[in-house]
């Protein structure tokens, strides 16, 4: 993308208001953190409880900015190869098999060695396309489920912008990336790497800000059912659970609502719905207990 650079934003409110617009609400803090990511370059290390809107910040600051987002979703064993780069392997050989033919027999190996790795049977993954597509946001999920030595790569292509692709030479970003890298805190992200980053803790939002994600994100809900659900969930929040419901879970729940017909949130319609909101067994069985105890105690 030639010629092509970050739109101007003029500051973190701006930026906030952009998010606003594409539905995505976020705090003084928040914003301020991603504004700076942008203004200075530095790539944004948000961590937090699962369900506090890590995720959804990329797609959000992607959207409100007019780029594209670009997704790597680490796991345990991830390496360079899945990240960056692959050659197509079965293009190769069906390219060396059509000279071949063409040559009959007359073929130079050094020529089809060359031939084989040029950019068009190279597979660019994540991290590649990130630096080539310039601008755009690049998502690196749960980077606490890597490795240390993932990591380690991880800081020198961050550092550098750009990465040496053997048989092609250096590939650098015209525009470097917007990157987020999002951790729930598995295991601790090494010193290193946060050090490269500006960081930002996401906490569950606060009640107001709760009913207003429920009332934008579902436009038809009442705001006598967004209370409801919103204070709901903040208490399941301070139960000991398994996992405690984030905001994704909250517009499950009042979705599911919706679907069924109710405009508010009792005894009844919370035990038919439970499912939408907590996943573990455990945890639904720890709840309906525990209601049933208040209810008997009442």
């Amino acid at each position: 993308m030639v010629g092509a650079s970050w739109a101007p934003v003029g500051s973190p409110a701006e930026l906030a208001g952009a998010l606003d617009r594409v539905g995505y609400l976020a705090g003084e803090g928040l914003a301020t953190a991603a504004f700076l990511a942008l203004r200075m370059g530095r790539p944004l290390f948000c961590e937090g409880e699962p369900g506090t809107g890590k995720t959804s910040l990329a797609a959000a600051l992607a959207e409100s900015l007019g780029v594209e987002l670009i997704k790597l979703q680490c796991h345990e064993g991830i390496d360079a190869t899945q990240a960056l780069y692959d050659w197509d392997f079965p293009r190769q050989l069906l390219h060396l098999r059509a000279l071949e033919a063409a040559a009959d027999g007359g073929l130079d190996s050094d020529v089809a060695e060359k031939s084989l790795y040029s950019r068009r049977f190279l597979l660019a993954r994540p991290l590649l396309r990130a630096l080539e597509d310039a601008p755009c946001v690049l998502l690196v999920d749960e980077i606490d489920r890597a490795d240390d030595e993932f990591e380690a790569f991880l800081l020198e292509v961050l550092g550098e912008n750009a990465v040496t692709v053997p048989e092609l030479g250096e590939i650098r970003a015209a525009v470097p990336p917007l990157v987020v890298l999002t951790s729930n805190r598995t295991r601790e992200v090494h010193d290193a790497l946060k050090r490269r980053c500006l960081y930002h803790w996401l906490e569950h939002p606060d009640l107001p800000r709760e009913i207003a994600i429920l009332r934008r994100r579902l436009p038809g809900i009442s705001e006598r059912l967004a209370t409801q659900v919103a204070s709901a969930v903040r208490r399941l929040r301070a139960a000991e659970l398994l996992k405690p419901p984030g905001v994704a879970e909250s517009l499950d729940w009042a979705q599911a609502l919706i679907a069924l017909g109710r405009t508010e949130l009792d005894a009844a319609s919370a035990a038919a719905t439970l499912g939408a909101v907590l996943k573990y067994r455990e945890d639904a069985e720890r709840t309906i207990a525990a209601t049933l105890d208040a209810l008997l105690a009442g």
